[in-house]
């Protein structure tokens, strides 16, 4: 491992563990010595990282600090080149448009030598055929950062259409087309949207009634509950 690898991933230890860390913690993860570790950390408080070193208890990060932008891995570039075409190829055109910038942005900032982990990268993603929605996501978005309530139209796999009040809590992202996850007052219980039935979708003043972080707890506690149900359901001949 090089050097300047070595003192990025002794930051990235401290900042994950956030508490003391010994200098044999830190060499036993990076596989190096005890005295390869102290020779990096005096390199790093010599940068003016702020790491503090107390006897007999370990190596400390101060909070607050933040590392430079985009010293990433060959990995975590690969892991994020490979989303952002994943967002371009099936996200909305506001999202996949961000997905191309961002790929821009990151092919001038990385160093040269990752510089093809952009331009030639070494994933791919198979095509898909676009899914046609009459509610653009990009509001969907804007109504869960913003937390409020949404009039929507939607069409049934019957083909019956209703109107209702919902508070929307997740967008989920497929393949092909995404699904609202939301609280719906017309059934009183948290149900599930496909973005391709809405027939129209307005973002209401009205904020929702309910912190957001309670109102997500309350949905993944409901879909515990719905997999421990599917669970315990005996397989058919059974």
């Amino acid at each position: 491992m090089r050097k300047a690898e070595r003192l990025f991933e002794i930051v990235q230890l401290l900042r994950r563990v956030g508490g003391p860390l010994s200098a044999e913690k830190i060499a036993q993860e990076l596989g190096s010595s005890k005295r390869s570790v102290y020779r990096d950390v005096a390199a790093l408080m010599a940068q003016d990282i702020p790491i503090r070193g107390e006897a007999g208890i370990g190596y400390v990060l101060e909070k607050g600090f933040d590392m430079p932008p985009l010293m990433l891995t060959s990995d975590e570039l690969d892991a994020a080149v490979l989303g952002a075409h994943w967002v371009a190829s099936r996200g909305e055109p506001d999202l996949a448009k961000a997905a191309l910038n961002f790929l821009a942005k990151v092919e001038v900032v990385v160093p040269e030598r990752l510089r093809g982990h952009v331009l030639e990268p070494a994933t791919s993603i198979a095509p898909v055929v676009p899914v046609f929605e009459a509610v653009n996501s990009s509001l969907l978005r804007n109504a869960i950062r913003t937390h409020r309530k949404i009039t929507l139209v939607y069409e049934g796999g019957s083909g019956i259409r209703t109107e209702r009040v919902i508070w929307p809590v997740l967008l989920g992202y497929r393949d092909a087309g995404r699904i609202l996850a939301a609280w719906c007052e017309l059934r009183s219980s948290f149900r599930y949207f496909r973005t391709d039935r809405m027939i129209s979708a307005d973002v209401l003043e009205q904020r929702i009634p309910e912190h957001s972080l309670t109102l997500r707890a309350r949905w993944r506690a409901a879909m515990d509950e719905e997999r421990a149900i599917y669970a315990n359901q005996p397989e058919e001949g059974v």
